[in-house]
């Protein structure tokens, strides 16, 4: 309370707490490296870091799956750097956060040099690991990997220091489940997965990316996010790369028979690649280390996803079944109850929704019109 010189007495209301104060982690620029960043996902995920104007974004890829057409729109962008890199050799930069999501995905792409998936799964996940180790992504405070910010005018919170810690989240994926024996998958279930099969490279790699995440989080103390991420579509994907919505999309814009894999009752759950990207970055922001489900569990048979496509995208195209490929799992659906509790986070886009906007994508690419 103060007087104002003529006995009136005036009150001052308190300053309004800053929100930083309920922020554990902050820091006024942050240098990501995204590795798979002019990929399908992590493009759209690069997108995502860059409408925050204190993010700084380094992609590393080698561009076996991605594409520099993929990132256009921020190459010469001040606070945006591509790298031409593999990770299965070391990367020395200095960064805050890691997304680590080299790896192809795709069973065409994965198959066809299964030597080099399972390096890119293993040994470029130790490389992202050390330089996360390098770069100070601990778990408890040290000097290593403490940075402090001292803030500017901020009412209450002036002259207090904020703890920065570095991480690394690694996009692991649904194929750790193999072929599942339980429905829907929670994070608890192991897997029932064939070590030896055509698929191996890609689905034991992911296992063992996993097992050294947490070894190096136990062992050195490195802050680590895991995702087991779902089938996921949208814009941006290849166009030929195999997977079944991209196959269906691709052939019914061609006019060419949907080809569904024998039997046709197999089901996948499939999230559309915005619900993805906001689900990594609430994990990434959040204080649980997962494994973590990131999908849609709205589930659908091969046949009724194909019926799907051919109502919305080409109704005159033909739906066949062709034999289908060693290993492929008969059900996937997430239970995504972890997401919801600890990252409150659920997909938004339905199906429905979602094909339609990746229609118009391969169109575009494809040069194909739609009929009048």
């Amino acid at each position: 309370m103060a007087s104002n010189g003529n006995n009136h007495v005036s009150t001052k209301p308190p300053p309004e707490p800053s929100p930083l104060r309920k922020a554990k982690f902050f820091q006024a620029n942050m240098r990501i490296l995204v590795t798979g960043g002019a990929g399908f996902i992590g493009s759209h995920l690069v997108d995502k870091l860059m409408e925050n104007e204190k993010n700084e974004v380094i992609v590393a890829d080698n561009y076996f799956t991605g594409s520099k057409d993929n990132l256009k729109k921020w190459i010469g962008h001040p606070r945006f750097e591509l790298i031409r890199h593999d990770v299965t050799e070391p990367l020395l930069i200095e960064v805050d956060q890691i997304y680590h999501l080299a790896c192809p995905a795709s069973p065409i792409f994965y198959k066809y040099n299964p030597v080099k998936t399972i390096k890119t799964n293993v040994i470029g996940t130790l490389n992202m690991l050390g330089l996360a180790k390098r770069t100070g992504a601990r778990s408890e405070p040290s000097s290593l990997c403490t940075y402090y910010l001292v803030l500017g005018n901020v009412g209450p919170l002036s002259h207090h220091l904020f703890l920065v810690q570095n991480r690394i989240l690694l996009t692991s994926t649904s194929e750790v489940y193999g072929d599942p024996l339980v429905h829907p998958q929670d994070e608890t279930y192991w897997g029932n997965v064939n070590p030896i099969g055509v698929r191996s490279c890609y689905d034991e790699g992911k296992r063992v990316a996993e097992t050294l995440m947490f070894d190096y989080h136990r062992q050195h103390g490195i802050e680590i996010r895991i995702a087991r991420i779902f089938n996921t579509y949208g814009p941006r994907m290849n166009i030929d790369d195999g997977r079944v919505v991209s196959n269906f999309i691709a052939q019914a814009i061609r006019d060419e028979p949907l080809t569904v894999q024998l039997p046709g009752t197999q089901t996948r759950s499939f999230c559309y690649v915005s619900d993805m990207v906001n689900g990594l970055m609430r994990l990434m922001d959040g204080e649980n280390t997962g494994p973590i489900n990131i999908g849609n569990p709205g589930e659908f048979t091969m046949l009724e996803l194909a019926e799907n496509v051919k109502e919305l995208i080409n109704p005159e195209v033909k739906i066949i079944t062709v034999e289908n490929t060693p290993d492929d799992p008969r059900q996937r659906k997430p239970d995504i109850t972890k997401a919801k509790e600890l990252l409150g986070w659920e997909p938004k886009v339905k199906l429905r929704d979602g094909l339609p906007l990746m229609e118009e994508d391969f169109r575009d690419r494809l040069g194909i019109s739609r009929k009048k």
